[in-house]
């Protein structure tokens, strides 16, 4: 799809008539795929050496990323849902395990394919991610895990969660789909915990087309994830445990291994665009942006705004329309959060609700990220939604529905 230029910042918005910003339409996402010639040569490789899964690309892939994230065994799998089902079958749990409401569904479905049951803790207020002080309300008798999310591409407070897991003795996992190669301090996300789970789907900064990585330092746990993504058994069709078919193909290995060839360029550029949108953002009343915490690195994988509809003069459902008017592609990650999806509504949330998690979740809107916008669609996306801003100011927060 072709890219049109902005509009002028002195025109009236989209929806009272004006020029779209980007009349041929802005994205909310482009992939980054590797090169096509690169990724033809390993495919021929593929096809000619007749091994197609679980092979030497599987294995190069395993061994970069470990060596890349500094921890000692990473699994490559089918998707970052099904690293985290196996992480938490191999385990061996029972009982409670205590997740984030504010997350993308995949998190959530894990626990609850493995027979165990979500309690919903809430989020830190600024920074959107599971909350240790409410982790620590939230765990009871039965919870025999905790499972937190690096939202966005920003890590989650490590220490705190590390800290409250120890103090009760529970593991702690992560999934980490946004945050290969996010940093907490001078690590790299993929060592915290027991376990954390990286997503490669079309969607993320490191792309394998589908599939998904499990990091951990622990050997016990890797070989058992190693034998559960093929069926659970070692070889000898004797199955240990339950496991299922998570094997990651060698095409998709290929892909990734390509991919990781220029991801720090990937991950500076979309930091650069971050900054862009923040500096362009920030003289408009009512747009917030979730905290990353000082010395953390964010991949970015999303850029993700808050709109107060007092400040701002509409809500985040009207901007995201009205920005659809102008070409520009968004979404609202993550509303609704999943307490309270059908799918969920009846687990409910534990200790009082979840407040920061359903003020986020009426506020969320995700604006286009990828690595290869430019200043200038930028600057395109943050003009138009000053004049929606002023739009609405002068109607108000109670004005007409247009």
């Amino acid at each position: 799809m072709a890219i049109g230029s902005a509009a002028p910042r002195s025109t009236p918005p989209a929806i009272r008539g004006g020029r779209p910003a980007f009349p041929e339409g802005l994205p909310l996402v482009r992939p980054s795929v590797p090169p096509t010639a690169g990724v033809l040569r390993d495919v021929a490789r593929i096809l000619e050496g007749g091994v197609l899964t679980n092979g030497p690309y599987v294995r190069a892939l395993e061994d970069r990323c470990a060596e890349y994230l500094g921890v000692r065994n990473c699994v490559a799998v089918s998707s970052c849902t099904s690293g985290l089902i196996l992480v938490l079958r191999a385990f061996g749990l029972a009982g409670d395990v205590v997740v984030p409401s504010f997350t993308f569904a995949a998190t959530v479905h894990a626990v609850s394919w493995n027979g165990l049951h979500p309690t919903f803790a809430d989020v830190h207020g600024t920074r959107l991610t599971l909350s240790a002080d409410a982790v620590e309300r939230a765990i009871g008798v039965r919870t025999s895990a905790i499972l937190a999310t690096h939202l966005y591409g920003a890590p989650c407070d490590v220490e705190g969660l590390v800290e409250v897991a120890a103090r009760h003795g529970v593991p702690l996992f992560f999934d980490a789909a946004h945050a290969f190669g996010s940093r907490h301090g001078d690590a790299f996300v993929g060592a915290f915990g027991e376990a954390e789970v990286f997503s490669l789907s079309p969607t993320k900064v490191l792309v394998a087309c589908e599939g998904g990585l499990v990091t951990t330092n622990d050997d016990a746990l890797a070989e058992r994830c190693r034998i559960g993504r093929d069926y659970g058994h070692a070889g000898d069709y004797d199955c240990r445990f339950v496991g299922l078919n998570a094997r990651m193909s060698e095409v998709h290995a290929a892909i990734a291994l390509r991919s990781l060839d220029t991801l720090e360029d990937r991950i500076s550029r979309r930091n650069e665009l971050a900054w862009l949108y923040r500096d362009g953002l920030r003289a408009i009343p009512g747009i917030a942006l979730p905290e990353v915490m000082d010395g953390d690195r964010s991949t970015y994988k999303d850029f993700t705004i808050l709109v107060d509809p007092d400040a701002f003069g509409r809500d985040a459902t009207w901007l995201a329309g009205a920005l659809a008017a102008e070409g520009i592609e968004t979404r609202r990650y993550y509303s609704p959060p999943v307490h309270r999806m059908r799918a969920y509504k009846r687990k409910g949330s534990a200790n009082g609700g979840l407040p920061a998690t359903e003020l986020a979740a009426s506020r969320v809107l995700t604006l286009p990220m990828w690595a290869d916008m430019t200043h200038d669609h930028v600057v395109g996306v943050v003009e138009a939604m000053d004049r929606l801003h002023r739009y609405a100011a002068d109607r108000g927060v109670l004005g007409d529905a247009g």
